[in-house]
């Protein structure tokens, strides 16, 4: 059975990926919710939401706390609902916090990081880092 942690949830500046990502200036503030990822108990994936600071205060995404229905409804309650979201997908080595946090033993990590929009611009960006084993990617597209 599945289940998340949540681990922190902080304001921080804003790296170059990030700022880049949601089309922000570099050390703008920015709210970032942590969790893990659990399948039968078991960390298989370390999941980092981002989101601009002035969109996150004051509202459950700025809060150490689970978010009823999710952070997807508390968006859409702000307006901000996905139309187009674009993931770049790759597999590398762990990072020593990364193999101690999902109990790795030498195996590659996938990386997914999602751009979330609404009328064309970033509102979420989302860093997923999970074990390559037993993982399956699946896209389907409408054009």
């Amino acid at each position: 059975m599945g289940k998340q942690r949540l681990v922190e949830v902080t304001e921080l500046p804003a790296d170059s990926d990030i700022a880049a990502a949601l089309g922000i200036p570099l050390g703008e503030p920015v709210v970032v919710r942590r969790r893990v990822m659990l399948v039968d108990d078991r960390p298989v994936e370390l999941t980092d939401s981002y989101y601009a600071a002035s969109l996150a205060r004051g509202t459950g995404l700025a809060e150490l706390r689970k978010i009823r229905g999710g952070a997807v409804t508390l968006l859409a309650e702000l307006g901000y609902r996905v139309e187009q979201a674009v993931e770049d997908v790759s597999a590398r080595n762990p990072t020593d916090e990364e193999r101690e946090q999902l109990d790795l033993r030498g195996e590659p990590v996938l990386q997914l990081i999602r751009r979330s929009l609404c009328a064309g611009t970033p509102f979420e960006v989302s860093v997923m880092r999970m074990t390559a084993a037993g993982r399956r990617l699946r896209y389907q597209l409408s054009v």
